[in-house]
């Protein structure tokens, strides 16, 4: 595992655990269809990009010609 994976996956976490305490503690509503579940969606798939090095949105980029970052972050 690399940084760039590890923070995917903290990231991925650190934004499920959010939603979670935010529903848990009636802040929030996951209930009822609502942008939220974006958040969510772009959550689990930080925290399994992390795992599989699979992303959607990185494919998609490549796909449509944008170059990658030679092992650099930024």
């Amino acid at each position: 595992m690399n940084v760039n994976r590890a923070v995917s996956i903290f990231a991925g976490l650190m934004m499920l655990a959010s939603l979670a305490a935010a529903h848990f503690s009636g802040q929030i509503d996951l209930s009822h269809l609502s942008w939220l579940w974006l958040t969510a969606f772009v959550g689990a798939n930080l925290f399994q990009m992390g795992f599989t090095g699979f992303c959607p949105a990185a494919s998609l980029f490549k796909a449509i010609g944008i170059k990658e970052a030679n092992g650099k972050c930024c």
